[in-house]
């Protein structure tokens, strides 16, 4: 097995809602806002070589939006999603799978693009599409809070694909990944828990978006049921820190990944730095 990087776009949020209710004397100095009170995201998605498929899980924002969607969060790095494949030495042709951890516009859109003539297009011609069946009818039916969310120009072209395939409950998919699912953030977030040398990864998506986010009562306001994303947390954290999981960030500008372990306090942060440093 082998996991690569595949970087997208980065964007910028609202620092507050990033951070729910901490008080930003708090949040700030763990995660740097600028002057707007704006914080820097990555998008970090995640390429597993196993067994002959090249499974790649998100696809950031793409390029079908407008300019003053981009404008609102500070989109950038337009077509980097296929340049930084290309930089780890894939085509985008050679794509078996793409797996779209939820279907919020920064994890799906890159999924299909507009071409040269104005067109839609497949980014990935030969992979299978993924999400859970979960997801898939709450973005096609979305609550009033989170439809912004959920944009028509990603969710159509996947529909009309006949390449989407549905994950109906946790399972293996294949031999050293599971789909752990979670609905705290949005309904049937897939969690890729990842087996490579003597060591689980955890893809966090928007589960636990950053490191900062570790720390019990970090949850997001656009969580939309913020009590079982703490509950769903909480219990992931302690399982994580008896085992020593390695948590992989899809937000964090600042850190890949990190370990963390139980304190008087809680579960918190071990280690952190980059995926290759803490793999030794």
């Amino acid at each position: 097995m082998q996991i690569f990087f595949v970087n997208a776009e980065n964007f910028k949020i609202d620092g507050g809602a990033f951070f729910g209710v901490v008080p930003k004397s708090m949040w700030s100095k763990l995660y740097t806002p600028d002057e707007n009170n704006m914080v820097v995201l990555s998008l970090r998605n995640l390429l597993v070589v196993e067994d002959g498929r090249k499974i790649l899980f998100d696809t950031g924002v793409g390029n079908k939006q407008e300019q003053k969607f981009r404008n609102n969060f500070f989109i950038s790095g337009e077509d980097k999603l296929v340049n930084s494949l290309r930089d780890n030495g894939f085509s985008p042709d050679e794509i078996t799978d793409v797996v779209h951890t939820h279907l919020h516009f920064d994890h799906c859109g890159g999924t299909f693009r507009i071409n040269l003539l104005n067109e839609t297009e497949a980014t990935f011609k030969n992979a299978r599409l993924w999400c859970s069946r979960q997801q898939w009818a709450w973005a096609n039916d979305p609550n009033p809070r989170e439809k912004a969310s959920y944009l028509k120009e990603n969710l159509l072209p996947l529909e009309q694909s006949g390449r989407l395939n549905f994950i109906e409950n946790e399972t293996p998919f294949t031999k050293n990944i599971f789909l752990k699912l979670v609905g705290g953030h949005t309904d049937g977030q897939i969690v890729p828990i990842i087996r490579i040398y003597d060591r689980t990864l955890v893809y966090m998506a928007d589960f636990i978006p950053t490191a900062a986010h570790v720390t019990l009562p970090y949850i997001a306001s656009f969580d939309t049921r913020p009590l079982l994303a703490l509950d769903e947390k909480q219990k992931f954290l302690n399982e994580a820190a008896e085992r020593n999981y390695l948590l992989v960030f899809q937000h964090d500008d600042y850190n890949e990944c990190c370990t963390v372990h139980q304190t008087e306090k809680g579960v918190r942060v071990n280690e952190k730095g980059t995926l290759s440093g803490l793999l030794k």
